[in-house]
Protein backbone atom coordinates (compact mmCIF):
# COMPACT_ATOMS: atom_id res chain seq x y z
CA UNK A 1 0.00 0.00 0.00
CA UNK A 2 1.22 3.52 -0.90
CA UNK A 3 1.12 6.76 0.92
CA UNK A 4 2.43 9.79 -1.41
CA UNK A 5 3.86 12.63 0.76
CA UNK A 6 4.04 16.55 -0.30
CA UNK A 7 5.52 19.31 2.67
CA UNK A 8 6.29 22.43 1.23
CA UNK A 9 9.09 25.02 3.19
CA UNK A 10 8.57 21.78 6.32
CA UNK A 11 11.54 19.19 6.71
CA UNK A 12 10.23 16.18 4.88
CA UNK A 13 12.53 13.42 6.49
CA UNK A 14 10.89 14.20 9.96
CA UNK A 15 7.65 13.60 8.24
CA UNK A 16 8.81 10.79 6.44
CA UNK A 17 9.90 9.30 9.91
CA UNK A 18 6.81 9.54 11.88
CA UNK A 19 4.70 8.69 9.80
CA UNK A 20 6.11 5.38 8.71
CA UNK A 21 6.76 4.64 12.49
CA UNK A 22 3.20 4.66 12.69
CA UNK A 23 2.40 2.62 9.75
CA UNK A 24 5.47 0.47 9.50
CA UNK A 25 4.11 -1.98 6.89
CA UNK A 26 3.10 1.16 4.39
CA UNK A 27 4.92 2.37 1.57
CA UNK A 28 5.97 5.53 1.78
CA UNK A 29 7.07 7.71 -1.29
CA UNK A 30 7.85 11.33 -1.54
CA UNK A 31 6.72 13.51 -4.37
CA UNK A 32 10.32 14.47 -5.44
CA UNK A 33 10.88 10.31 -5.96
CA UNK A 34 7.62 9.72 -8.58
CA UNK A 35 9.01 10.07 -12.25
CA UNK A 36 6.25 8.29 -14.00
CA UNK A 37 2.21 8.19 -13.08
CA UNK A 38 1.89 5.87 -10.21
CA UNK A 39 -1.37 4.20 -7.98
CA UNK A 40 -1.43 5.12 -4.82
CA UNK A 41 -3.94 5.02 -1.80
CA UNK A 42 -3.34 8.28 -0.08
CA UNK A 43 -1.28 11.35 -0.29
CA UNK A 44 -0.44 13.97 2.57
CA UNK A 45 0.06 17.18 1.08
CA UNK A 46 1.06 20.70 2.52
CA UNK A 47 0.79 23.30 -0.54
CA UNK A 48 1.29 20.35 -3.43
CA UNK A 49 2.68 21.36 -6.81
CA UNK A 50 0.57 21.96 -10.07
CA UNK A 51 0.97 18.53 -11.65
CA UNK A 52 0.96 16.82 -8.76
CA UNK A 53 -2.67 15.06 -9.48
CA UNK A 54 -1.66 14.39 -13.20
CA UNK A 55 0.73 11.81 -11.78
CA UNK A 56 -1.16 10.08 -9.07
CA UNK A 57 -4.10 7.05 -9.74
CA UNK A 58 -6.49 5.48 -7.28
CA UNK A 59 -6.33 7.49 -4.26
CA UNK A 60 -9.01 6.48 -1.64
CA UNK A 61 -8.21 10.10 0.72
CA UNK A 62 -6.06 13.19 0.39
CA UNK A 63 -5.17 14.87 3.54
CA UNK A 64 -4.43 18.23 3.96
CA UNK A 65 -1.86 18.97 6.96
CA UNK A 66 -3.21 22.07 8.05
CA UNK A 67 -7.10 23.67 8.89
CA UNK A 68 -6.63 25.23 5.26
CA UNK A 69 -7.14 23.18 2.13
CA UNK A 70 -7.33 25.99 -0.30
CA UNK A 71 -3.80 25.28 -1.03
CA UNK A 72 -5.04 21.55 -2.40
CA UNK A 73 -8.13 22.01 -4.30
CA UNK A 74 -7.02 25.01 -6.29
CA UNK A 75 -4.37 22.27 -7.81
CA UNK A 76 -5.19 21.44 -10.99
CA UNK A 77 -6.74 17.88 -11.76
CA UNK A 78 -8.18 17.99 -7.78
CA UNK A 79 -9.96 15.29 -7.73
CA UNK A 80 -13.58 16.40 -6.08
CA UNK A 81 -14.42 12.81 -6.08
CA UNK A 82 -11.95 11.80 -3.14
CA UNK A 83 -12.35 12.94 0.13
CA UNK A 84 -10.45 15.24 1.35
CA UNK A 85 -9.52 15.22 5.17
CA UNK A 86 -8.81 18.53 7.81
CA UNK A 87 -6.18 17.53 10.04
CA UNK A 88 -8.19 18.45 13.30
CA UNK A 89 -5.41 18.14 16.46
CA UNK A 90 -5.60 19.14 19.76
CA UNK A 91 -2.37 19.99 19.96
CA UNK A 92 -3.01 22.58 16.49
CA UNK A 93 -5.74 23.74 17.95
CA UNK A 94 -4.27 24.42 21.15
CA UNK A 95 -1.36 26.14 19.94
CA UNK A 96 -4.10 28.41 17.66
CA UNK A 97 -5.65 29.55 20.51
CA UNK A 98 -2.43 30.97 22.58
CA UNK A 99 -1.54 32.67 19.14
CA UNK A 100 -4.81 34.62 19.13
CA UNK A 101 -4.52 34.66 23.19
CA UNK A 102 -1.41 35.79 23.05
CA UNK A 103 -1.80 38.67 20.43
CA UNK A 104 -5.27 39.68 22.27
CA UNK A 105 -3.71 40.37 25.52
CA UNK A 106 -0.28 42.17 23.75
CA UNK A 107 -3.15 44.95 22.49
CA UNK A 108 -5.01 45.15 26.36
CA UNK A 109 -1.91 45.26 27.87
CA UNK A 110 -0.21 48.02 25.47
CA UNK A 111 2.58 46.10 25.20
CA UNK A 112 3.98 48.10 21.91
CA UNK A 113 3.75 51.31 23.95
CA UNK A 114 5.63 49.85 26.88
CA UNK A 115 8.39 48.39 24.72
CA UNK A 116 8.57 51.93 23.26
CA UNK A 117 8.88 53.76 26.34
CA UNK A 118 11.58 50.85 27.82
CA UNK A 119 13.76 51.75 24.54
CA UNK A 120 13.20 55.66 25.35
CA UNK A 121 13.84 55.16 29.34
CA UNK A 122 10.67 56.60 29.75
CA UNK A 123 8.50 55.50 33.08
CA UNK A 124 4.94 56.24 32.67
CA UNK A 125 2.10 53.78 33.50
CA UNK A 126 -0.82 55.30 32.18
CA UNK A 127 -4.01 53.83 31.90
CA UNK A 128 -4.64 49.98 31.00
CA UNK A 129 -8.19 48.62 30.53
CA UNK A 130 -9.87 45.66 32.04
CA UNK A 131 -10.23 42.77 29.54
CA UNK A 132 -13.86 42.88 30.04
CA UNK A 133 -14.35 46.44 28.75
CA UNK A 134 -12.16 45.43 25.21
CA UNK A 135 -14.33 43.19 23.15
CA UNK A 136 -13.13 40.85 20.58
CA UNK A 137 -14.55 39.92 17.48
CA UNK A 138 -14.00 36.35 16.48
CA UNK A 139 -14.72 35.89 12.35
CA UNK A 140 -14.76 31.97 11.85
CA UNK A 141 -16.25 29.43 14.47
CA UNK A 142 -14.98 26.31 13.28
CA UNK A 143 -12.87 24.07 15.70
CA UNK A 144 -10.40 26.40 15.38
CA UNK A 145 -12.47 29.88 15.84
CA UNK A 146 -14.69 27.95 18.63
CA UNK A 147 -11.76 27.14 21.20
CA UNK A 148 -10.23 30.54 20.62
CA UNK A 149 -13.35 32.68 21.75
CA UNK A 150 -13.56 30.19 24.39
CA UNK A 151 -10.02 30.71 25.79
CA UNK A 152 -10.63 34.45 25.38
CA UNK A 153 -13.93 34.68 27.44
CA UNK A 154 -12.36 32.59 30.36
CA UNK A 155 -9.33 35.22 30.40
CA UNK A 156 -12.12 38.21 30.81
CA UNK A 157 -12.59 39.69 27.21
CA UNK A 158 -16.44 40.26 26.35
CA UNK A 159 -15.90 37.88 23.24
CA UNK A 160 -18.44 38.14 20.00
CA UNK A 161 -18.22 35.52 17.31
CA UNK A 162 -19.41 35.10 13.52
CA UNK A 163 -20.64 32.29 11.32
CA UNK A 164 -22.17 31.93 8.48
CA UNK A 165 -24.98 29.90 9.42
CA UNK A 166 -26.47 30.55 13.73
CA UNK A 167 -24.71 28.91 16.60
CA UNK A 168 -24.77 29.33 20.43
CA UNK A 169 -21.79 29.46 22.58
CA UNK A 170 -21.88 29.49 26.35
CA UNK A 171 -20.04 33.24 27.21
CA UNK A 172 -19.60 34.21 23.01
CA UNK A 173 -22.19 36.80 21.63
CA UNK A 174 -23.02 34.96 18.20
CA UNK A 175 -23.93 36.68 15.12
CA UNK A 176 -24.16 35.07 11.73
CA UNK A 177 -25.19 36.22 8.54
CA UNK A 178 -24.07 38.89 6.16
CA UNK A 179 -26.53 41.51 8.84
CA UNK A 180 -24.97 39.87 11.70
CA UNK A 181 -21.59 40.57 10.48
CA UNK A 182 -22.09 44.29 10.15
CA UNK A 183 -23.92 44.28 13.75
CA UNK A 184 -20.73 42.43 15.15
CA UNK A 185 -18.46 44.56 13.50
CA UNK A 186 -19.48 47.67 15.52
CA UNK A 187 -19.17 46.67 18.38
CA UNK A 188 -15.54 45.03 18.10
CA UNK A 189 -12.06 46.40 19.29
CA UNK A 190 -9.96 43.55 18.24
CA UNK A 191 -10.87 41.79 15.06
CA UNK A 192 -9.59 38.19 15.16
CA UNK A 193 -9.94 36.16 11.84
CA UNK A 194 -10.07 32.47 11.60
CA UNK A 195 -12.13 32.54 8.52
CA UNK A 196 -11.37 29.70 5.92
CA UNK A 197 -11.33 30.64 2.14
CA UNK A 198 -13.91 30.74 0.26
CA UNK A 199 -15.54 32.81 -2.60
CA UNK A 200 -17.09 34.76 0.17
CA UNK A 201 -14.67 35.36 2.22
CA UNK A 202 -11.63 35.98 -0.49
CA UNK A 203 -10.88 39.71 0.27
CA UNK A 204 -13.20 40.17 2.61
CA UNK A 205 -10.41 41.54 4.87
CA UNK A 206 -10.23 45.19 3.15
CA UNK A 207 -10.76 48.76 3.86
CA UNK A 208 -14.63 48.81 3.21
CA UNK A 209 -14.82 46.31 6.39
CA UNK A 210 -12.45 48.27 8.79
CA UNK A 211 -14.53 51.20 8.22
CA UNK A 212 -17.58 49.70 9.60
CA UNK A 213 -14.77 48.51 12.82
CA UNK A 214 -15.61 51.65 16.30
CA UNK A 215 -12.46 54.09 16.70
CA UNK A 216 -14.08 55.13 20.22
CA UNK A 217 -13.54 51.83 21.82
CA UNK A 218 -11.45 51.20 25.12
CA UNK A 219 -8.17 50.37 23.13
CA UNK A 220 -8.17 54.13 21.74
CA UNK A 221 -8.55 52.13 17.96
CA UNK A 222 -9.71 48.95 16.23
CA UNK A 223 -6.66 46.02 15.99
CA UNK A 224 -6.59 42.99 13.08
CA UNK A 225 -5.13 39.87 14.12
CA UNK A 226 -5.25 37.64 10.68
CA UNK A 227 -4.32 33.98 11.74
CA UNK A 228 -6.74 32.67 9.10
CA UNK A 229 -5.60 32.99 4.69
CA UNK A 230 -3.73 35.53 3.39
CA UNK A 231 -6.53 35.68 0.35
CA UNK A 232 -8.87 36.70 3.24
CA UNK A 233 -7.07 40.37 3.20
CA UNK A 234 -6.38 42.87 0.94
CA UNK A 235 -3.21 44.05 2.33
CA UNK A 236 -3.30 47.94 0.41
CA UNK A 237 -6.44 48.32 2.09
CA UNK A 238 -5.06 46.96 5.94
CA UNK A 239 -2.02 49.69 4.91
CA UNK A 240 -4.38 52.48 4.10
CA UNK A 241 -6.88 51.87 7.12
CA UNK A 242 -3.49 51.92 9.05
CA UNK A 243 -2.50 54.88 7.75
CA UNK A 244 -5.35 57.19 8.14
CA UNK A 245 -6.45 55.70 11.20
CA UNK A 246 -9.26 53.55 10.64
CA UNK A 247 -6.54 50.48 12.29
CA UNK A 248 -4.85 51.12 15.21
CA UNK A 249 -2.86 48.26 14.53
CA UNK A 250 -2.66 44.40 12.47
CA UNK A 251 -0.80 41.36 13.28
CA UNK A 252 -0.07 39.23 10.69
CA UNK A 253 0.51 35.56 10.29
CA UNK A 254 -0.70 34.79 6.70
CA UNK A 255 -0.41 36.92 3.91
CA UNK A 256 -1.59 36.99 -0.20
CA UNK A 257 1.98 36.40 -1.41
CA UNK A 258 3.79 33.99 0.79
CA UNK A 259 6.87 34.33 1.89
CA UNK A 260 6.03 37.88 2.20
CA UNK A 261 7.91 40.29 -0.18
CA UNK A 262 10.70 42.04 0.72
CA UNK A 263 9.66 45.24 -0.77
CA UNK A 264 6.38 44.33 1.11
CA UNK A 265 5.61 48.02 3.44
CA UNK A 266 4.15 45.55 5.83
CA UNK A 267 7.57 44.82 7.09
CA UNK A 268 8.63 48.06 8.32
CA UNK A 269 5.18 49.47 9.35
CA UNK A 270 5.29 50.80 12.99
CA UNK A 271 2.01 49.35 14.45
CA UNK A 272 2.41 45.78 12.32
CA UNK A 273 3.67 42.64 13.76
CA UNK A 274 4.35 39.76 11.47
CA UNK A 275 4.67 35.89 12.02
CA UNK A 276 5.77 34.01 9.43
CA UNK A 277 3.38 31.87 9.38
CA UNK A 278 3.60 30.11 12.21
CA UNK A 279 1.02 30.53 14.70
CA UNK A 280 -0.62 26.95 14.33
CA UNK A 281 2.43 25.33 13.61
CA UNK A 282 1.92 21.58 15.38
CA UNK A 283 4.56 18.58 15.79
CA UNK A 284 4.83 15.90 13.00
CA UNK A 285 4.36 13.49 15.97
CA UNK A 286 0.77 14.87 16.59
CA UNK A 287 -0.41 15.48 13.09
CA UNK A 288 1.28 12.43 11.78
CA UNK A 289 -0.75 10.05 14.89
CA UNK A 290 -4.06 11.82 13.69
CA UNK A 291 -3.23 10.21 9.98
CA UNK A 292 -2.49 7.11 11.18
CA UNK A 293 -6.10 7.06 13.21
CA UNK A 294 -7.70 8.37 10.68
CA UNK A 295 -6.62 5.58 8.08
CA UNK A 296 -6.83 2.62 10.57
CA UNK A 297 -11.15 4.17 11.19
CA UNK A 298 -11.68 4.19 7.24
CA UNK A 299 -9.93 0.86 6.87
CA UNK A 300 -11.93 -0.47 9.56
CA UNK A 301 -15.65 0.63 7.33
CA UNK A 302 -15.66 4.11 9.19
CA UNK A 303 -16.08 7.07 7.91
CA UNK A 304 -13.34 9.40 7.74
CA UNK A 305 -13.59 12.48 10.50
CA UNK A 306 -13.18 16.19 9.51
CA UNK A 307 -14.14 15.43 5.27
CA UNK A 308 -14.20 18.93 3.87
CA UNK A 309 -17.50 20.11 1.78
CA UNK A 310 -15.92 20.77 -1.25
CA UNK A 311 -18.45 22.99 -2.40
CA UNK A 312 -18.42 25.65 0.86
CA UNK A 313 -14.90 25.36 1.02
CA UNK A 314 -14.10 23.73 4.62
Amino acid sequence: MTIILHVHDWDELDWLKNLSGLMPDRNFLSYSQIENDIQADYAILWKPPTQLFEKIDGLKAIFSLGAGVDHIVNVAGFPKDVPLVRVVDKDLTNRMSEYVVFHCLRYLRQYSLLNQQQTNKIWHKGYQPSANEVRVGVLGLGELGLDAAQKLSVMGFNVLGWSRSEKLIDGVKCFHGPDGLDTMLAQTDILVSLLPLTPQTDGLLDYELFAKLPTNGALGGPYLINVGRGQSQREAGILKALDDGTLAGATLDVFEVEPLPTTSKLWTHPNVTITPHNGADSSPRAICQNIADQIARFEAGLLLENVVSIDRGY
